[in-house]
């Protein structure tokens, strides 16, 4: 199992943009992310897969930047790692 006190000197937000100034994020960014942040853990695939309820193939998929992974499992996941994800309405535009 992943020790609590791991996950919180660990935990990692990452921020990426795009030409227009945008977060960005692919699959393949989250998947190195998962993977970096459980590496530097000293945590297996197995182990994470155990913990965060999901399978092993989940996670060497996720981790592979599987565009199709079920969002839900993939949030679970980031949380088992205490990796944080930000989410931000877009800015309001004025009509009238």
């Amino acid at each position: 199992m992943i020790s609590v006190d791991k996950l919180i000197e660990c935990s990692r937000t990452g921020t990426k943009f795009g030409e227009d100034g945008e977060l960005k994020y692919t699959p393949r960014d989250i998947g190195e992310l998962v993977r970096q942040i459980r590496r530097d853990l000293g945590v297996t695939q197995r182990a994470l897969a155990l913990t965060s309820g999901t399978g092993l193939r989940f996670i060497i998929e996720l981790e592979k930047g599987k565009e199709t992974a079920e969002i839900g499992k993939v949030l679970t996941v980031l949380q088992t790692l205490g990796i944080q994800l930000t989410l931000a309405p877009p800015a309001a535009t004025k009509r009238g």
